[in-house]
């Protein structure tokens, strides 16, 4: 038998080997286990239909967060998202049709999480994302353009609104929102993803003037809540589909 041989079947190198595919079928079970507390047990999306939990399905386990509140992940009791939809049809994996106000229904570019309605923190418990009123040491780079002041147009040329401030996100040093003011008298956030922004004016093609006025509200003038984030964010993302008619039909 040759060097490291065990019987003149096994050697060390075999053992080696069947222990290191052990070890990684061990390693697969594991990342598929734990990838399995983010987003289970998921609604089939049919009336009454199965709640899939997938497989393998992790004990719950309790975390505690920097602000001292614990959450439990995989959640069984957690609250989804709410939407207002129909299936287009009886089978199953129809996709759904807005019922009632599109931008606010829930599905499609304007789907959103459930996620927690409490204010995202620096490091050092601060609110992460302000506006440039609460926030004096951040500012406009002057070589950028400053769009306060300025006027925001909807997809057709009218104008929806004035830019009031800025929001910025304190932890990633970028702007997050403008804050409108609308002509109904409101004020409004817009996502800086949604505006495009030059020295001629600013220009967001996902709604129009008039739907403006319906954005969702944050609850704190100076803050903004995670859960605010995504339905803010959901409305102007259904706009890109549902914020004319015309958007709903093929290209061609």
């Amino acid at each position: 038998m040759g060097t490291g041989a065990i019987t003149q079947y096994v050697d060390v190198a075999q053992i080696v080997l069947y222990m290191f595919w052990i070890f990684f079928a061990g390693l697969i079970y594991y990342l598929i286990r734990e990838g399995h507390r983010e987003g289970y047990p998921m609604d089939s999306g049919r009336e009454n239909g199965p709640v899939i939990t997938g497989w393998p399905m992790p004990e719950p386990k309790t975390y505690r967060l920097a602000n001292g509140r614990e959450v439990q992940a995989p959640d069984f009791n957690r609250a989804d998202g709410s939407y207002q939809a129909q299936p287009v049809t009886g089978l199953n994996g129809a996709p759904l049709e807005p019922v009632g106000n599109p931008l606010t229904a829930g599905v499609g570019p304007g789907a959103w999480a459930a996620r927690a309605d409490e204010v995202d923190r620096t490091l050092h418990g601060e609110a992460k994302i302000v506006p440039l009123r609460r926030a004096p040491d951040h500012g406009v780079a002057s070589k950028d353009v400053d769009p306060r002041g300025m006027s925001v147009h909807d997809a057709q040329g009218q104008v929806a609104g004035t830019v009031h401030d800025l929001w910025v996100d304190r932890m990633e040093m970028m702007f997050r929102y403008l804050e409108v003011s609308t002509p109904g008298g409101r004020q409004v956030l817009v996502p800086m993803t949604f505006a495009r922004i030059t020295r001629q004016g600013i220009t967001v093609h996902a709604l129009l003037a008039e739907q403006f006025e319906g954005v969702p509200a944050t609850r704190n003038p100076e803050e903004i809540t995670l859960l605010e984030e995504e339905k803010i964010t959901a409305y102007f993302g259904a706009g890109t589909l549902y914020a004319t008619p015309e958007r709903q039909e093929p290209l061609l």
